[in-house]
């Protein structure tokens, strides 16, 4: 009795493994089958992620569960990554839309040097940008008027090359920008050449409205000065400035805010407090006092640095350069230009027609 039932049990049991067996390979012949259909007709719109999983499944197995997952989840960023657009390798937008004429340019000179360097600024970077260019002098001169009107200004400073007598113009600038209700104060010597296109360019990203103080320091420290406070009371005190030599900007929104320490005579007061210039003057109120600090720009360019590193082909990027001497060696542009350098030793001529080629008295080959 027992033998037959173990006998049947037995012949139950491996009925119903066969019937498993043949259930799990027709199992298999249809996920073989829909897997051929997904290879045969892929669609565009199918998961790249599953579709990279299956093609790898033939290969080693080096992980399970959490490797299936992180190659699905892989597959599906790849597919919903945005393709990348051209423009976002541009410019990015400008923060204020503004043009040359919401800027005031500011160029101190002195009397001695209206016929050697004012003149050469004035046939080139000039001739383009009368309405918004301002020059300070320390004397009167009716050619100088007659090629630029109420824009020349006699500020009745010294002409010596002191700090009060730097100081003394600066005043002045500020308080005429002041008045001229302009969004932006930029402020260069006499030997500068302003490539004013690429200095809109520069200030549309900042807000007039915001604290900002742009330029190039021309030491590689904050500068050490002593403020007197009176009662023969002094403090130490150091921060950055812009060299004046290369040219700097300041908002309207900080020249505002600038007004206790440099409009009127308070310039000057504010000067004597700590002996320096004038461009480190701007730089006490502006870092010191205010606690706003130099935004630099790698743009702006004086006769303290070498000058030959300026390439040929990042001259139209540039907002200002200079010429002078540089450790006891000529300092210009290393531009071989439309005038050689006995006719223009400066570069001035050769870089405007770089950038202007259009200029009546530019040779007709000279183009950018």
């Amino acid at each position: 009795m027992l033998k037959n039932n173990g006998k049947k049990a037995a012949i139950t049991a491996a009925s119903t493994a066969c019937v498993c067996l043949l259930l799990l390979l027709v199992a298999v012949q249809q996920q073989q089958h829909h897997r051929a259909q997904l290879d045969a007709e892929p669609s565009a719109e199918q998961d790249a992620g599953t579709r990279a999983l299956l093609r790898e499944e033939d290969a080693p197995a080096k992980s399970g569960f959490s490797a299936y997952f992180t190659k699905l989840t892989r597959g599906r960023r790849e597919v919903e990554r945005p393709a990348r657009s051209p423009a976002s390798s541009a410019d990015p937008p400008p923060a204020e839309d503004i043009g040359a004429g919401d800027i005031f340019i500011a160029v101190k000179t002195t009397k001695k040097f209206h016929q050697s360097r004012l003149n050469l600024l004035l046939d080139t970077w000039i001739s383009r940008n009368m309405q918004q260019t301002y020059i300070f002098t320390d004397g009167e001169d009716e050619e100088l008027k007659k090629k630029i009107g109420s824009h020349a200004l006699n500020t009745n400073c010294s002409a010596a090359h002191s700090r009060q007598a730097l100081s003394c113009k600066m005043a002045v600038e500020y308080d005429k920008f002041i008045e001229s209700g302009k969004k932006w104060f930029c402020h260069v010597d006499d030997d500068n050449y302003v490539n004013v296109r690429t200095l809109v360019k520069l200030l549309s990203q900042y807000p007039h409205t915001q604290d900002m103080y742009l330029g190039k320091p021309s030491l590689d420290r904050p500068i050490e000065a002593t403020e007197r406070l009176g009662d023969n009371k002094m403090k130490p005190v150091n921060f950055w400035f812009a060299t004046g030599g290369a040219g700097f900007c300041v908002s309207r929104g900080l020249a505002l805010k600038m007004s206790p320490w440099a409009s009127g005579g308070h310039f000057m007061n504010t000067a004597e407090k700590i002996r320096l210039p004038d461009d480190c003057t701007i730089g006490y109120i502006i870092e010191s006092v205010l606690g706003v600090p130099l935004t630099r720009s790698n743009l702006f360019h004086s006769h303290l640095e070498n000058l030959q590193q300026v390439s040929r082909s990042e001259i139209h990027k540039q907002i200002t350069l200079s010429y002078g001497m540089f450790e006891n060696k000529s300092n210009i542009i290393n531009l071989k230009g439309a005038f050689p350098v006995e006719e223009d030793p400066s570069r001035f001529k050769s870089v405007h027609c770089l950038l202007y080629p259009d200029t009546p008295w530019c040779p007709p080959q000279v183009a950018f």
